[in-house]
């Protein structure tokens, strides 16, 4: 077998080249390298991908069989440079020439590594780290090749260099510190600098990105979670009650007497128009406010260096929780190494966010806004009895809400309320008036027309142009309340495979409500099982309403009121939410199935 140690540019012969015909870019190395489990190579980079072809004289056929076994194909292959996170050179050693093969030829000469990221072909959603090890008996011409590898790596120009992350060691089942040092050495191999606090507390995560300054925020790439929804929600929040800055959506009326509740719909009128925003810096209170008194909020000069949206900035999230429902929605994987990989490639994706404003946390309060933000969900009734009951129970870990769930389905509650939300005129379905079709208990039809959120979503990236001056009316449901839930993506998670609401999206500018009218015990437990079943109809339901909108307001008639916002217990007698269309970005790719 002969070898060629040498090193050529912008050769545009060689067998490499005829692979891609209608690739434009021309080369610019091309060299013979002995490939580990391959065997001889031309090596072929161009500025946007790294492609190999065999030479291995040994067999023409496209694949190599030993001792019985059936090795990978010869045939032409490659990486693109968008999916190589790092390149180094190992120095001296063996590089097996031969598959496979224990009578196979080993060579030693000097080496580098490619490592790049790579599917699964089983789980196209999960993504998996490979690594492909060349061979040269010159080290300059290694050398070589890792150098201009690290050029075209460093125009990924979309790629984290410094990160900010926050490990929770006591979420999910406490092994956010293991899953880190799983996945750390993945950010050092990519020459990522990373920042690591570990929580010591609830809210220390918050406390800890208050107190950075804007300029220093503006230093990192993103700032990372390591834990579950929880702890996204609480850095989001940190983030953005300073430096987002928008109009309130309008509050809730005022009803001092005693209101009839019999499921009614009621239409409303054109929605009010909101109030210019005000900034604050305070946890608990509001930015923004269309009734509040200038006097009555923190008078807090607002950082210009940053703020949202903001088209640099990302958020991260690894996933160790209970449910990771916002990781499993915007990677379609629940996997520590599909997420960091993804983080270190630099993808990025828009995620809507609502705004949750509170009013009144109960029937004698003051009125007093504060603002909560949330990625994925609010619920009330069902979702904030279990969150209540949930928190009894801490010590079981994920089992608790199993528990819980159970103790709540089982008392079978229900609420009195006022829910009043923002019916866009544009919007066509072939649903009826009240925003869903006429079901039948048992037939549970599948919607043919349900387009979940993928990859590249159609959906998510039309550039819909909100007009502020567009007619939209306020539609008010008023009745007995099993649940009331607010969804801003699908919510899938291990519990509901295809979460809340399957076809929702990731950056479409919609929140889905969920109203689910007071009924039998036994017609509830169809709807929870058809939520935990995959290709399940859980809104299929005469008692079920379910509406796309951007805001509506929620007025509690009884004296207890807990929602459910992120996996955190938030009293609101009051309540308002509307939501803001890819207000952030995150490290994520989006579901690949």
């Amino acid at each position: 077998m002969q070898r060629n140690p040498g090193c050529s540019s912008d050769v545009d012969d060689s067998p490499a080249n005829t692979q891609y015909e209608g690739e434009e870019k021309p080369s610019i190395l091309t060299s013979n390298f002995f490939m580990d489990q391959v065997g001889e190579i031309v090596l072929t980079l161009k500025s946007d991908m790294l492609s190999w072809n065999s030479l291995d004289s040994l067999s023409n056929e496209d694949s190599s069989c030993c001792l019985g076994i059936l090795y990978a194909s010869k045939s032409d292959t490659f990486i693109k440079i968008s999916e190589v996170y790092a390149v180094e050179f190992i120095d001296f050693g063996l590089i097996h020439e031969n598959p496979g093969c224990l009578s196979g030829h080993s060579s030693e000469m000097y080496r580098f590594k490619v490592h790049g990221v790579q599917m699964s072909k089983g789980q196209p959603s999960l993504w998996t780290p490979v690594v492909y090890t060349f061979g040269h008996d010159n080290k300059e011409t290694c050398k070589t090749w890792v150098n201009k590898i690290k050029t075209f790596l460093g125009i990924e120009t979309d790629r984290p260099k410094n990160l900010l992350v926050f490990v929770n060691p006591m979420s999910g089942k406490r092994n956010g510190c293991q899953i880190w040092e799983n996945v750390a050495p993945l950010f050092s191999q990519a020459e990522v600098k990373t920042k690591v606090i570990v929580t010591e507390r609830a809210g220390h995560a918050f406390d800890a990105m208050t107190s950075i300054t804007s300029r220093e925020l503006a230093s990192y790439d993103g700032v990372v979670a390591v834990g579950g929804d929880g702890l996204f929600n609480e850095i989001l929040n940190s983030v953005l009650l300073s430096r987002h800055k928008a109009p309130y959506p309008p509050a809730p009326p005022d009803h001092d007497q005693t209101v009839d509740t019999h499921n009614d719909i009621v239409d409303s009128g054109p929605t009010v128009t909101m109030a210019e925003p005000l900034p604050s810096r305070e946890d608990e209170s509001p930015l923004l406010s269309s009734s509040l008194d200038e006097s009555q909020v923190p008078n807090i000069a607002h950082d210009p260096e940053i703020s949202f949206p903001n088209d640099q900035f990302r958020f991260g999230l690894i996933p160790s929780g209970s449910t990771d429902a916002i990781v499993i929605c915007t990677t379609g994987a629940r996997d520590p190494v599909t997420s960091a990989l993804q983080i270190i490639i630099g993808k990025k994706l828009r995620l809507d966010i609502a705004q949750i404003v509170t009013w009144k946390t109960s029937q004698i309060s003051k009125h007093e806004p504060r603002v909560r933000y949330t990625a994925s969900f609010a619920g009330y009734g069902f979702y904030g009895d279990v969150i209540t009951e949930s928190e009894k129970y801490r010590w079981m870990g994920p089992k608790r809400y199993d528990y819980a769930g159970t103790k709540v389905f089982l008392r079978h509650r229900s609420y009195e309320a006022e829910v009043a939300f923002t019916k866009v005129e544009h919007e066509k379905t072939d649903t009826q008036a009240n925003g869903r079709k006429l079901k039948t208990f048992w037939g549970l039809p599948k919607d043919p027309k349900r387009v979940p959120c993928r990859v590249n979503c159609h959906i998510c990236n039309t550039n819909q142009t909100s007009d502020s001056h567009q007619e939209s009316k306020l539609v008010t449901v008023k009745g007995r309340f099993l649940s009331i839930g607010a969804a801003v993506i699908s919510c899938r998670n291990e519990k509901a495979p295809d979460g809340l609401v399957a076809d929702a999206h990731l950056s479409d500018g919609f929140l889905h409500l969920i109203l689910i009218k007071d009924c039998p015990r036994a017609f509830y437990l169809w709807h929870l099982m058809q939520l935990a079943r995959k290709g399940g109809s859980p809104l299929d339901f005469d008692f079920v309403e379910h509406y796309k909108t951007t805001t509506f307001t929620f007025t509690s008639y009884g004296e207890e009121s807990v929602w459910n916002v992120d996996g955190e217990v938030l009293l609101a007698h009051k309540l308002s939410a509307q939501v803001f269309r890819g207000l952030v970005n995150v490290f994520a790719s989006g579901p690949q199935t």
